[in-house]
């Protein structure tokens, strides 16, 4: 870490970075890299943002067809733990397989790997980009299925004042604000809040409910604070966030919250030699409850109390583009620094409500890397792109103990701290034999480390255990894929792409035995419920297209996006069971259509189809989730001036989204019809 604030301070000093005339805010980081028409690269757009009828951003991601969480319900409902972001089928675990950065900063939980959706104002938004595929090392590792930059308001979407209030089914409720403000003479000041709440629906299907079923409530805030300033002939950004997010999973001992707060300050220079330096800082808190429901659900038992999870990660990375005579060719250099510290404590073992046991695990994991990006238009139409990234990993301090509660945590596991190294590439090229027609081929290496949650903590699900793996390897993964873009005109855009990805060493939850019974990592598992363990499979292969269009013609739109994915598990040994078998919770074929009518300085109008396919709940493929299709609407109607009416309608016709099913038959659902009416208010 010393070494990497040595080399930003002497890159902020250095006078051949500096620029001799006064700089513009942008409050934005460098400009894309050239090497990027070599990708499958998705824009989300400010529209785009707008028109999804939940306004959620998990949600608005799916408009970005391979995109999933690890379940298909939402942050409203979902167990936080579940929600993580993968892309091309390379699902099967709830950790991120995919790298979501804001500004800049990793946003992967420090101790899970998965995301917190409620953290986002989607109006605070100005740009989102996804790239599919792995291997975009600049940003640091973990991009195996690729990469989802957000990108917060900048100088280019400058909005004076926002402001929205709905009310919906359910007695909810959400409501937002922002201003951004020029403090003083070229600098720029964001403040953002936001605050969402409602009674929820009940998660089990109707025809399997008991009395003890009840609304997953939940009560969601946040805000944050940008400030964008020029320093000299530097651009600093310093931004900070909060949130606070409370769920009810839907039956009694089901709560969970999750707190957190983000700082950052991020250095921009713009001068021939372009450059950019970050540090940040994340500071996170989970707590939950877990319990067992009898077969009628008329009653639950607490069964753990996971009352303290406190996590942090912070880093750092810096980026250099030297100015290279010609301006036919662009070099990025640099380097990168995360650490993630954290750990569980819970409580277990009840008796008549009471717990009696309490155990505690965690841990640190340290990467350092440097990476290099040259990209070259080696002749008219042909651009060609290559990269190479090193890095070097730690797991440290790793601990698992656990005693009776009150007494002393003799009980105890250190685990051994290890480390090695990584060494991945992508290279990519694009020919434009004719201005409309973009042809592109790359092929990429990306790789992951495991979780501390992965390592070092098991747990329950229902009557279902899953033991942890101190052992664990990271993930490592194999990509090419070839693709044409369209582009005729201005009003037209078509994509295609093929691809094949091979992710060795997936990190899943095998299954290796049936209760009643102890197993090793795991504990007693009750009657009805799998033994499970974190464990490295040999592969997963995923093979498919994934197809996108946009079109404009007046004041109409639509946008299409379409991708086939067929994974496999590769396994031996003892998840041999798995071989030949499909990840956890990955549909063959997802979807997506959004048609919008817009007119200028008026009303606007969208409505949007989804479709999911066919899924299995579990490793071994014996609990099938049905596909589902839904349709959801939202219309913008001019009331005076900037202020408009709005209304929503998620899952129109109530079509049943099935998230998951337990291993005694019981359905949960995501996303039921809900209806939206409030207000908008937009000051450009």
């Amino acid at each position: 870490m010393r070494q990497l604030t040595t080399l930003l301070l002497a890159a902020t000093a250095s006078p051949a970075l500096a620029q001799s005339d006064p700089i513009i805010v942008t409050a934005r980081g460098l400009e894309d890299p050239v090497g990027d028409v070599a990708f499958n690269v998705v824009p989300v757009d400010v529209e785009d943002l707008a028109r999804d009828p939940s306004g959620r951003l998990e949600n608005i991601l799916a408009q970005v067809a391979g995109f999933q969480l690890f379940r298909t319900s939402d942050s409203r409902s979902a167990n936080p733990t579940s929600q993580g972001a993968t892309l091309r089928g390379l699902g099967g675990n709830a950790s991120s397989r995919a790298l979501l950065i804001l500004d800049g900063v990793p946003q992967s939980d420090p101790f899970g790997g998965w995301i917190s959706w409620p953290a986002y104002d989607v109006q605070s938004l100005g740009r989102v980009r996804v790239t599919r595929g792995g291997g975009s090392g600049v940003f640091g590792p973990g991009a195996l299925a690729g990469t989802i930059e957000l990108e917060s308001l900048a100088t280019e979407n400058f909005q004076p004042a926002r402001a929205s209030l709905a009310y919906g089914s359910r007695d909810a409720m959400e409501m937002g604000f922002g201003v951004m403000l020029p403090p003083a003479e070229n600098s720029l000041l964001d403040v953002s809040v936001h605050y969402a709440e409602g009674d929820g629906f009940i998660p089990i299907v109707a025809s399997q409910r008991g009395p003890i079923d009840e609304p997953a409530d939940y009560e969601q805030y946040g805000g944050g604070v940008r400030f964008s300033a020029p320093i000299g002939t530097t651009e600093i950004q310093v931004g900070g966030r909060f949130f606070q997010d409370e769920r009810n999973r839907g039956f009694p001992f089901s709560g969970n919250r999750t707190r957190g707060i983000d700082g950052s300050v991020r250095l921009v220079g713009r001068g021939d030699w372009q450059w950019e330096a970050l540090f940040y800082y994340q500071d996170r808190s989970f707590r939950s409850s877990f319990a067992r429901v009898d077969a009628p659900r008329t009653s639950a038992d607490q069964v753990l109390d996971q009352f303290s999870v406190p996590s942090t990660g912070f880093g750092g990375r810096f980026e250099i583009r030297p100015a290279l005579p010609g301006g036919a060719v662009e070099l990025r250099l640099g380097g990168d620094y995360r650490e993630t510290e954290g750990r569980t404590r819970e409580r277990f073992f009840f008796v008549a409500g009471v717990p009696t046991r309490e155990r505690e695990a965690g841990g640190v994991t340290r990467t350092v890397g440097g990476f290099a990006e040259l990209t070259a238009r080696a002749a008219p139409g042909l651009t060609l792109t290559g990269s190479g990234r090193v890095d070097r990993w730690w797991i440290e301090n790793g601990f698992f103990r656990q005693g009776d509660l009150g007494g002393p945590l003799n009980d105890q596991t250190l685990f051994a701290d290890r480390g090695d190294w990584r060494f991945t590439g992508r290279a990519g090229i694009a020919w434009q034999p004719d201005n409309p027609v973009t042809i592109r081929a790359a092929g990429y290496t990306g790789w992951r480390l495991p979780t501390l949650n992965e390592l070092f903590r098991p747990f329950r699900v229902g009557s279902d255990v899953t033991g942890a793996n101190a052992g664990l390897q990271p993930e490592s993964l194999d990509g090419v894929e070839i693709g044409l873009d369209y582009a005729p005109a201005s009003i037209l855009d078509l994509s295609g792409t093929l691809f094949y990805n091979r992710l060795e060493d997936a990190i899943a939850n095998v299954t290796v035995g049936q209760g009643p019974g102890f197993f090793p990592g795991s504990g007693f598992v009750p009657a009805g419920g799998l033994a499970r363990q974190r464990q490295n499979l040999d592969a997963i292969e995923a093979v498919g297209i994934e197809l996108d269009a946009r079109a404009r013609f007046a004041e109409w739109s639509i946008a299409l996006s379409y991708a086939f994915t067929d994974a496999e598990v590769e396994a031996s040994g003892a998840a041999v069971a798995l071989n030949g078998l499909r990840p956890v919770q990955v549909a063959r074929h997802n979807g997506s259509a959004t048609l919008a009518y817009t007119r200028e300085m008026g009303g606007e109008a969208a409505i949007t189809l989804r479709y999911i396919g066919g899924r299995f709940e579990d490793d071994l493929n014996q609990r099938p989730l049905d596909d589902a299709f839904t349709v959801g609407a939202r219309a913008l109607i001019p009331l005076y001036g900037p202020l408009k009416a709005e209304l929503r309608a998620e899952n129109i016709f109530d079509a049943r989204v099935e998230a998951g099913v337990s291993g005694a038959g019981l359905i949960e659902r995501a996303s039921p019809q809900t209806f939206w009416a409030g207000l908008r208010f937009a000051f450009f």
